[in-house]
């Protein structure tokens, strides 16, 4: 383990009704505690990603992992999407901890912009700080913030509650549960887990442990309902590994193979494979290089050094000694693989014969960019496998089997459904009913739910602020609905200008009116439409009261609402019109 990564990181010693229709919200309020168990989700329920919970006993709150969302297709011009911590900000002084289950972007993503604002240690174990160091040292925080390492069976004590961390399978190194003792009673949080048999690295999640938690009483389990959709189990990890091997049997040109950069054990098992078939591995992509090295130096990843070559070194090896491991699965605009299914790449190009594996899930919203891309690979003579036509990915989390062992492995008194859509939930919440858990003792929450737990009663009782924070660009929260309803507004109908001169005494015009559209017509296409646009803005200042020609707000106004009623006639459509006076 280097120093690097250890210079900052401290060892500590080792409800709804029983149709589950939506009830009505309780009013917005500040939330403020009147003591007793609260647990307020403010984030990742009702949505994939962006996963925040917040557990609070009178003067002590600790914050449930920190992540992010990537933004939707309505989301112009964002970059990812963190939830409000207003909440957090106003109850600073009570924030204990953060307490990270594990080290997808989903968990950690929004924690650099999260710590500029609420300084508090993060708990967590040994891959996952190796990834949130590499993270905040893009925004020069990993100094600056404290880390606890912890492990599997550990306990803490972080204000009025005592953390076990549990053991879980995931499609990430190092994934913990939570055991979390309160004064009223424990609650279990699972993580994001899924019952694998063979994992991988051999640490199969501990069953023995959320077991005895069971028997000695569950007061609330909050479980990942991501997959329950999905009947029966989820198919271990280590099944990859034989299908890799048969496509590298097979495969007489280079492989490339996209992943997700956190999937080290997918990493390990392409690595495996490679070198089994005299195969060297290249590496490509920012995050791709920095995770696998980051595992390496912690002992999560094995690899011979003679195995992985420098990316420069490819093109001198033959292509059926290539393996190159890369990010990009997703066809993210700017990623390796896409620049090179777009033939961009500064490095690597797209031979006939390659064989490209897209080892992941095509996540909802990404279909299109991926299709695209799969199209240019293909017209560059490559053979593309994914998901659809192969085995090459497996999910991280529990079906609907293994849904119902984690209910009935801790036997909890109140259930509540996370991490997931709304659907996701009240399936998951049916599931629960079918083994045995009341309707009554099930809450359906979603983010800013505020719900109070005693030992013999479960409810919300009121709602606090919470809601998406888009980052774009340096900026964080300053773009919000209204600014993205613009962009939206300009994306489908374009925006208009009008430029006039006018004398700013007398008001008369000196030059225009000029039309420039964007997004809207082609100009030299549409002469005659503009002609008659020009003419509609001289006519409206003719009709305007001539005290009122040098009130330019009432000026422009005129201009706006006959140009608007202009294009939606002849057009059927509202582009953005913007009259531009210029006082001479």
């Amino acid at each position: 383990m280097t120093d690097t990564l250890n210079a900052s990181v401290n060892s500590q010693s080792e409800v709804p009704n029983p149709q589950f229709i939506k009830p009505p919200q309780p009013p917005f309020s500040k939330g403020e505690s009147k003591g007793g168990l609260r647990v307020i989700p403010l984030g990742g329920l009702g949505e994939i990603g962006m996963n925040m919970l917040v557990v609070e006993y009178e003067d002590s709150i600790i914050v449930i992992d920190c992540g992010l969302m990537f933004p939707e297709d309505y989301m112009l011009g964002i970059d990812i999407v963190i939830p409000d911590i207003s909440y957090l900000k106003r109850n600073i002084e009570k924030v204990k901890a953060f307490v990270i289950t594990h080290g997808h972007e989903d968990h950690i993503g929004a924690l650099p912009f999260v710590l500029n604002e609420i300084k508090a240690p993060i708990y967590a174990t040994t891959l996952t700080i190796g990834f949130i160091q590499e993270k905040l040292k893009e925004f020069n925080l990993d100094k600056s913030t404290e880390f606890i390492r912890v492990k599997p069976r550990q306990t803490v004590s972080i204000g009025h509650f005592d953390i076990e961390f549990i053991r879980v399978s995931h499609s990430i190194v190092d994934g913990v549960g939570l055991a979390i003792k309160t004064p009223v009673g424990a609650v279990i949080h699972t993580g994001d887990f899924k019952l694998d048999q063979t994992p991988v690295d051999g640490e199969v999640l501990d069953y023995a442990r959320f077991s005895e938690y069971g028997e000695n009483g569950v007061l609330v389990l909050l479980s990942d309902s991501t997959n329950v959709e999905k009947e029966g189990y989820t198919v271990s990890e280590k099944e990859i590994g034989n299908t890799f091997e048969e496509i590298f049997r097979e495969s007489h040109g280079r492989i490339i193979l996209a992943a997700f950069s956190s999937n080290i054990h997918r990493v390990q098992q392409a690595m495996d494979v490679a070198q089994k078939f005299g195969r060297k591995v290249c590496l490509n992509g920012k995050s791709m290089v920095a995770n696998v090295r980051i595992a390496r130096e912690l002992g999560y990843l094995k690899a011979p050094d003679d195995l992985i070559v420098d990316l420069k070194e490819m093109d001198s090896l033959p292509p059926e000694q290539v393996c190159l491991i890369t990010t990009g699965s997703q066809g993210e605009p700017m990623s390796a693989l896409t620049r090179m299914a777009m033939d961009d790449h500064k490095h690597i190009k797209i031979l006939k014969g390659d064989t490209v594996i897209l080892s992941s899930k095509f996540i909802p919203g990404n279909e299109k960019a991926i299709s695209n891309m799969m199209n240019h690979l293909f017209r560059r003579g490559a053979e593309v496998i994914y998901e659809k036509v192969s085995e090459v990915h497996v999910s991280g989390h529990a079906s609907q089997e293994e849904l119902k062992i984690m209910l009935n492995l801790t036997k909890p008194k109140f259930f509540i459904p996370v991490h997931g859509e709304y659907r996701h939930l009240i399936k998951h919440a049916q599931l629960a009913v079918r083994i045995g858990i009341p309707s009554e003792n099930i809450i359906i929450a979603e983010d800013g739910d505020v719900i109070e737990v005693t030992t013999d009663k479960i409810a919300k009782a009121d709602r606090v602020e919470s809601g998406r924070v888009f980052v774009d660009g340096k900026g964080v929260g300053d773009v919000g609905n209204m600014v993205l309803k613009d962009r939206l507004h300009l994306s489908q109908d374009g925006v208009v200008i009008a430029v006039i001169a006018l004398n700013q005494t007398t008001g008369e015009i000196i030059y225009g009116p000029d039309i420039i559209t964007r997004g809207l017509v082609f100009e030299e296409e549409s002469a005659e439409l503009l002609e008659e646009a020009k003419r509609i803005v001289l006519q409206t200042l003719a009709g305007v009261n001539k005290e009122a020609l040098t009130d330019w707000a009432e000026v422009k106004e005129e201009v706006r609402k006959s140009l608007r009623r202009y294009f939606n006639k002849i057009l059927e459509r509202r582009p953005v019109i913007l009259p531009l006076i210029i006082e001479v």
